[in-house]
């Protein structure tokens, strides 16, 4: 495994220590936690059984590690610690590696529904098991709601032995996701610097034809996914919109739609406090002081209304053109 040398160099275990038989199994249990917090880390969570024993654990300890929960053997030969993320183990104990959303999750861009797990199979892949018990081979459970992907990638030997590269993870997701979600992860990809516009090209080029229009509607100024559907929704329905503007005494808004009406994207991570209400509540007052309309839009209407949303949209476009019905004319 690619992170053997560093693990054993990292993670040297006494065998005075450790001693085997049913007496104790609970002082296997507390030495090998303590030991291997420290070697299993986000770059390096699934070894080897070869791992383990150049680290210096005899078999007999492996297995009462095994049997005491202080390791998951995830399938043969492929070991994590408890608490290790579900995607993580489902790929690896189905025979292959985090794809589509969950390699985009998992590296750090926007992924639209990663609930469940997608899996890179390579054309080789052989012993495929279910996701949930590396004892039932695959073909013979149910998948539950695991997707595989088997296209060939780009760069098989980028990313981790767990997780695909960026790359091959957008290229999986043009063609396994709706496209405008598929142009949230190319634009919070590039934002977030998972990817360089260099790379663009090789995504681009391992996709079928009909998706490649999608690149001419990137923007990678966007600050997170929600907001580059809701740019594009608006693009696609027509209307004149500019993203990240910045407003004298303001400071910089999500979206601007038509020169008049300011959309915001709002999501639960960033108004968990009052203070960021209060904040958001000013920034409101000094727009509409400055003669701007508000809109502001929660994530689940973005993602599952977004006939609402432009409807809402269109209703301030149209006040802000030819003021309200509502309003009380001037005798």
């Amino acid at each position: 495994m690619r992170a053997r040398e560093s693990y054993a160099q990292g993670c040297v275990l006494s065998t005075d220590t450790l001693r085997t038989g049913p007496s104790d199994c609970r002082t296997t249990t507390i030495v090998v936690m303590k030991q291997f917090l420290n070697c299993f880390t986000r770059e390096c969570r699934i070894v080897s059984r070869q791992d383990l024993l150049d680290s210096g654990l005899r078999p007999e300890q492996i297995t009462a590690a095994v049997r005491s929960t202080a390791l998951i053997r995830v399938r043969r030969d492929h070991y994590a610690l408890p608490g290790t993320d579900r995607h993580t183990l489902e790929a690896v104990r189905v025979g292959g590696r985090e794809a589509c959303v969950s390699a985009a999750r998992e590296i750090g861009f926007f992924a639209f529904d990663s609930q469940f797990t997608h899996v890179h199979i390579p054309r080789e892949g052989s012993r495929l098991r279910s996701p949930q018990s590396r004892k039932i081979p695959l073909a013979a459970a149910s998948r539950d709601g695991v997707e595989l992907h088997w296209w060939p990638l780009i760069d098989s030997a980028d990313g981790t032995e767990y997780c695909v590269g960026a790359r091959d993870a957008l290229a999986q997701i043009i063609q396994c996701q709706e496209p405008r979600f598929a142009l949230a992860a190319l634009d919070t990809a590039l934002h977030e610097q998972k990817i360089q516009p260099v790379d663009l090209d090789e995504i681009f080029a391992h996709v079928p034809e009909k998706y490649r229009d999608l690149r001419a509607r990137i923007d990678a100024r966007v600050d997170a996914g929600q907001e580059s559907v809701l740019r594009d929704l608006f693009r696609c329905a027509g209307f004149r919109c500019d993203i990240q503007v910045r407003i004298d005494g303001v400071g910089r808004v999500d979206v601007l739609v038509e020169g008049c009406v300011v959309v915001e994207a709002d999501s639960q991570s960033h108004h968990k406090t009052w203070e960021e209400h209060i904040r958001d509540r000013t920034r409101d007052r000094l727009l509409a002081a400055r003669k701007y309309l508000t809109l502001r839009v929660l994530y689940q209407d973005i993602m599952f209304d977004p006939e609402g949303v432009l409807r809402a949209i269109q209703c301030l476009v149209d006040i802000c053109r030819y003021g309200s019905p509502r309003a009380f004319t001037v005798g």
